[in-house]
């Protein structure tokens, strides 16, 4: 028999709308709290907000400058968003990231109705709140990074997947749902995401394509036809923007920041595609002798870097992933319990199993594309355990998985040890007795059974929850962001925290120009602001640098060499032309993105040090506010 949606999902609980209402606004709340202090969030986003609020075509090509010099190394959708609150309200910390907030808020939503429409209430509560207090969900969300919107787009495409799996089932006369029309929809918000992130954004495909091949109610050519055409949605729905950008002269566009030959396709195959699986990345900047983005392989997710920021509900997904196809093994080809445990889990083993092998950049807040997979299926296996909580091996399942989330949730709270050294313990023995009673007790249901169950969920999300209010507590800035207290023994950790006006750990020197964008002072900045109405009246090697004078100038700032400094943008030539035209009016010197302390430029145009020594051969220096400023109408 086919367990597909009956009337015991479709009626909902007295305690569901109230507790939803209260599930979204609490998300609100801990993400608008004390917004404000991470003022720019990552300036180099910021900059090309603000680009984007001043330049139409800026704002098209997800331009960094508003006089049209480079664009930023990401395509535009999630600068859109950015655009128009900006234009609305004005630039600041909460145009800025408020947008980010309900991008988050509403991520809560989508999964919610996601997991509700095949599991029930109690599983999609369960999984809005593990994904709310995520500590990199609760970060990402406050920030104005891509990585907020392509999460929330990427949910978005798993509820429009399970909603092609069960439409046939399900009609509805107002609007026939047909699956090839909800596999449209996959399509173009798989586009759309493809537009915020690239490549990234495809890593979910092979799970909601296999979920609908697999549990679809259509025959098998028409499933294999509307995916055909969710292929076709997706590459109209990202290809108008890149064909565009591909068949514009250059001359006419902004130069492709992240790329070597100004090409929109090498940006998304090279420096953006495949170059961060194999670590061949020309163009990059790395700081140290050694490897840069941390060890890689199985255990990644749960390493020092990574662990405490999406790892303490991993095993417990995993958990339920295995349990869950093991329960559905003799269902029906369109069961949708195991449907959904092939878009949850293919989303989770694919995207973990890149990430943990991922040679090239990467980062701890692209792990927030792990979350909403990892609390979907925590939710369902939570909901689905206590259903069955007579049988003796799912109680045995349940408490060794609540034994080993002790573990993890030990270790990655000792970590940190100076952080709340208490709760490490009480999280672990908690936990560990939790554990023995879940398995001695046969029914959940009694009063002992519900008190277990309530003291495993408030253990078990203790842990998270006090690396998320450490998050909502301090202000972020800069290029590279985690979330939670600094691990005691950590090595560079390119976070500034606003609350402490300090760096955390033990930023190289040579690396603030790349990854901080310094506030002018303001002495620097009303004698920059003499310099009359050049194209651009600053240029400085650096997009990072550059973001931090055009957003205290509020106009256009050359960042030679774009993020890393190492596009060949502009050449020399170009350079020199635009000096002698007096499109640029001060050159602002700094200290070099990379080359010290054993790291440097991995390939890339060198033209960034090539301009830097020629203005300095020709031009005169002078120190305003402590900065290295070259007038550039002025030769020595």
């Amino acid at each position: 028999m086919d367990t597909r949606r009956g009337e015991a999902l479709d009626r909902r609980p007295r305690w569901e709308r109230p507790a939803l209402g209260a599930l979204l606004l609490g998300t609100l709340v801990l993400y608008v709290y004390n917004l404000s202090q991470s003022v720019w969030a990552n300036p180099f986003y910021a900059a090309a907000v603000q680009a984007g609020s001043h330049s139409w075509k800026a704002a098209f090509y997800g331009g960094f400058d508003f006089a049209g010099g480079i664009t930023v190394d990401k395509p535009p959708a999630a600068l859109w968003i950015g655009d128009a609150s900006v234009r609305l309200f004005g630039l600041s910390s909460w145009s800025l990231l408020v947008p980010q907030a309900l991008l988050g808020v509403a991520t809560v939503a989508v999964l919610y109705a996601a997991v509700r429409r095949w599991y029930g209430a109690p599983a999609a509560f369960a999984a809005g709140i593990v994904l709310a207090v995520t500590p990199i969900a609760a970060l990402m969300f406050r920030f104005n990074n891509p990585d907020a919107l392509l999460t929330f787009l990427m949910t978005c495409g798993a509820y429009a997947t399970m909603r092609a799996i069960d439409s046939e089932a399900v009609p509805n006369r107002r609007w026939p749902r047909t699956a090839l029309a909800w596999m449209c929809i996959v399509g173009i918000i798989l586009g759309f995401a493809f537009l915020t992130k690239l490549l990234q954004a495809l890593l979910v495909i092979p799970a909601f394509a296999v979920a609908y091949l697999v549990a679809g109610s259509t025959a098998l050519s028409r499933r294999v036809l509307h995916l055909l055409a969710a292929a076709g949605a997706m590459i109209v729905a990202a290809g108008w923007w890149i064909l565009t950008v591909s068949l514009v002269p250059a001359g006419d566009r902004p130069f492709v920041g992240g790329s070597q030959t100004n090409s929109i396709l090498e940006l998304t195959f090279g420096y953006n595609g495949f170059g961060r699986l194999t670590g061949d990345e020309t163009g990059s900047v790395h700081l140290s002798t050694h490897r840069s983005w941390g060890d890689f392989g199985l255990l990644r997710m749960w390493g020092p870097k990574l662990g405490g920021q999406i790892g303490w509900f991993l095993i417990a997904a995993l958990v339920a992933l295995v349990a869950g196809l093991w329960a559905t093994r003799h269902a029906p080809r369109t069961d949708i319990a195991r449907a959904g445990y092939l878009v949850w889990g293919g989303w989770l083993l694919v995207t973990g199993v890149v990430f943990s092998y991922m040679q090239g950049i990467f980062h701890e807040y692209y792990t927030i594309a792990l979350a909403p997979a990892i609390a979907a299926l925590v939710g369902i296996g939570a909901a689905a355990a206590y259903r069955h909580r007579e049988r003796r091996a799912v109680r045995l399942t349940v408490a060794l998985t609540i034994a080993a989330t002790a573990g993890t949730s030990f270790v990655f709270l000792q970590r940190s040890a100076y952080f709340l050294p208490p709760l490490r313990w009480v999280v672990l023995v908690g936990l560990l007795v939790v554990a023995v009673g879940i398995f001695v007790v046969p029914t959940a249901g009694r009063r002992p059974g519900r008190v277990l169950v309530a003291l495993a969920a408030v253990l078990a999300l203790a842990g998270p929850v006090a690396f998320v209010g450490n998050t909502v507590s301090s202000g972020y800035m800069g290029s590279i962001v985690a979330a939670g207290p600094m691990p005691t023994k950590s090595g560079p950790m390119h976070t500034l925290r606003t609350k402490d006006r300090a760096v955390k750990g033990q930023l190289p020197k040579h690396a603030g120009g790349l990854l901080f964008a310094s506030k002018p002072a303001p002495e620097l900045v009303a004698y920059l602001k003499q310099g009359g109405e050049a194209r651009w009246l600053v240029a400085t090697v650096g997009a990072q640098r550059a973001a931090g004078y055009q957003l205290a100038l509020d106009r256009p700032v050359m960042a030679i060499g774009g993020f890393n400094g190492s596009d060949p943008y502009p050449t020399v030539a170009q350079f020199k032309e635009y000096v002698a035209h007096g499109d640029i009016r001060w050159f602002a010197d700094g200290p070099p993105l990379g080359g010290s302390a054993g790291g440097g430029q991995v390939g890339g145009s060198r033209a960034s040090a090539i301009i830097t020594k020629w203005v300095r051969d020709t031009f005169t220096l002078q120190f305003v506010g402590g900065i290295e400023i070259y007038d550039l109408t002025k030769p020595r």
